[in-house]
């Protein structure tokens, strides 16, 4: 019985942070280097994540979210990310993320983008504050100017660092 309770509260934290516009975060490695992608960068969720698959081959795109079938009901809001894409990583242990739905950061990650660096950065320091308190929640966070790289917290600090580094080369 406690074990069936705890699993519940597990389940509507889960999905109390979805609709706060959250998915999980806390061990938070959020990098900003402050330039910001140079002139000419990716502009959509999709091409930043085709240049980020270059440098890890683990990660396969899942998904297009779109204003009709986000989670946070955020897309294209004021200050919020105007495109964002899903994906998996194959190091991320299936038996891991079972009950996580096909688009969900256990199985990967997300690729947020937005108008601004500076809404980026609001949006991974809101992330931050809502988990902090929560570690079984966390997650990988890489913010490069106008771009939000959200990791499973599944992949080892290794495996992530690879995303990390793949964001801080984005043109």
């Amino acid at each position: 019985m406690h074990s069936t309770r705890t699993t519940a509260a597990c389940l509507f934290l889960l999905a109390a942070l979805s609709a706060c516009g959250s998915q999980v975060t806390g061990t938070s490695a959020s990098t900003t280097d402050g330039r910001g992608p140079a002139k000419g960068a990716p502009s959509t969720a999709r091409t930043v994540f085709q240049e980020l698959s270059r440098s890890v081959g683990t990660a396969t795109m899942t998904g297009t979210v779109t204003a009709a079938d986000d989670p946070n009901h955020l897309l294209g809001r004021p200050h919020e990310y105007t495109s964002k894409v899903t994906f998996s990583d194959s190091f991320v242990a299936a038996n891991e993320v079972t009950g996580a739905g096909p688009g969900d950061i256990e199985r990967g990650g997300a690729v947020e983008v937005f108008a601004d660096a500076a809404d980026a950065e609001a949006r991974a320091e809101y992330i931050r504050g809502v988990t902090t308190s929560m570690p079984a929640l966390a997650e990988y966070d890489y913010v490069r100017g106008r771009f939000l790289v959200r990791v499973s917290r599944y992949l080892t600090p290794e495996r992530a660092a690879l995303y990390g580094t793949a964001v801080a080369r984005l043109s």
